[in-house]
This record gives C-alpha cells, structure tokens and sequence, in this order.
C-alpha cells in the first residue's frame, strides 16, 4: 500500500491505496473536478456541497444505467444461449 493524497473541490484527500488504484483514482478526482467545475460554471451553484451532491447524482445515474445495459446484455446472451442449446438438443 501506498499513501497518496487527492485533491477534490478544494479539500485533499489522503489516501491508503495499491498500485493498480492509484491511476484510477487520480482519473476519478479529475472526473470530478471536471463535473464540478461544469455545474459551477452552467448553473450557477456556489456551495461546493451542493455541487459535490449533484457530481455524487450524476454518477449514481451512470453507474445504474450501466448496470442495467450490463443486465440487459446478460439477458440477451443467456436467452440466445437457450435458442442454441434448444437448437444443439434438436439435432442430438
């Protein structure tokens, strides 16, 4: 583990993370920055709680849209794998 900080709407962030984390991470913080800065420029929020609240709406949005492409996804292979599994059963 490495200790490593992240700056996030003007407060840093320590932080205890692995190798692999550290990029993402980083990544995640500059998404966030990005967003904040957009909804403090477009819709004239001021208090960084409430754009941090919107940032933190914003991306409980995309990750259950995500999720439900992803199960959408799994529903359709396993529904095309019982078509070939019926159609494997036919011909044995």
């Amino acid at each position: 583990m490495q200790k490593i900080k992240i700056s996030i709407g003007d407060r840093v962030y320590p932080l205890s993370v692995t190798e692999g984390q550290e990029a993402f991470l980083r990544d995640s913080a500059k998404q966030i920055e990005k967003m904040m800065k957009h909804y403090e420029q477009n819709y004239a929020v001021q208090d960084k709680q409430d754009v941090l609240a919107m940032c933190a709406l914003q991306l409980a949005l995309q990750l259950r849209q995500e999720g439900e492409k992803s199960t959408e996804s799994t529903d359709e292979i396993e529904k095309k794998l019982r078509t070939i599994d019926e159609m494997l059963s036919e011909i044995t």
